[in-house]
């Protein structure tokens, strides 16, 4: 039975990292693969370290972007680190 909660909360914690990479999407992509023809940077298959440098610099405000300031303070540290290890994991598009 035990196998079963720990599944059951591994499901529940990659929807809650995958609705919140959902919210990405609209400008990088699903699963983070940006469309080409678009400035936008695609996020599948960045490291992790780099993401959280990222991420960290749009917080700071040593990159001025203000929707991405907006949205990086708008993460707590273990969504940001959730949605890290997400993305390196995704497979970029050809």
């Amino acid at each position: 039975m035990l196998s079963g909660v720990a599944a059951y909360a591994d499901s529940a914690s990659d929807l809650s990292v995958r609705s919140l990479a959902a919210s990405c999407a609209a400008c990088h992509g699903t699963d983070g693969n940006a469309v080409r023809a678009t400035a936008m940077p695609p996020l599948a298959g960045l490291s992790r370290e780099y993401f959280l440098r990222q991420m960290q610099a749009y917080r700071d405000g040593t990159l001025q972007v203000p929707l991405m300031q907006q949205i990086a303070r708008g993460f707590d540290a273990a969504q940001t680190e959730a949605l890290a290890a997400y993305f390196e994991r995704q497979h970029p598009a050809p």
